[in-house]
């Protein structure tokens, strides 16, 4: 009986991990993490909404502030670097994304869209270099991986290349 009650628990702790462990990040580029105790940072929120609708001025404004409030955002960091990689302010965006991964060397939101920087200003064995982190980072793969290897895929195929 003891060894049953034993099981039942092993099996219950492990059914939480799993839920916990696949509950953040699912289907993002950034490693929000935020849980429920945590103050929510507005600003944040409305910069990435604006960034992921296109709205690359204003969610720069709003993650401006979003720093402000809270200068080891990596999160906040990094989509500013994206959303001024999409403007075609590329100085900025690397100026961003360092601060992100000096904040935070895993981040796989940055170095995807580092490498997808890089795909811009053709230098496509840069970009391999942050898939190769994102490999050493993503044990069982992820989002940010595959994305970034179908960009590196994609590039110059038929003598084009696409904005990323």
């Amino acid at each position: 009986m003891l060894m049953k009650h034993f099981l039942l628990i092993s099996l219950a702790a492990l059914i939480g991990l799993m839920t916990y462990g696949t509950s953040f990040g699912a289907g993002s580029s950034d490693n929000d993490d935020s849980s429920s105790t945590e103050m929510v940072d507005v600003d944040y929120l409305n910069g990435k909404e604006e960034a992921y609708n296109g709205n690359y001025r204003a969610a720069i404004v709003y993650l401006k502030k979003s720093i402000e409030n809270n200068p080891e955002s990596a999160d906040s960091y990094n989509l500013l670097g994206y959303s001024n990689r999409k403007l075609g302010n590329n100085e900025e965006a690397f100026t961003y994304y360092n601060k992100a991964l000096e904040i935070d060397p895993r981040h796989k939101g940055t170095h995807e869209y580092l490498g997808k920087l890089y795909l811009n200003l053709k230098q496509p064995e840069n970009a391999k270099k942050h898939l190769a982190k994102l490999d050493s980072i993503c044990f069982f793969g992820c989002e940010e991986y595959t994305s970034l290897k179908e960009a590196i895929d994609g590039y110059g195929k038929n003598g084009t290349y696409r904005k990323y």
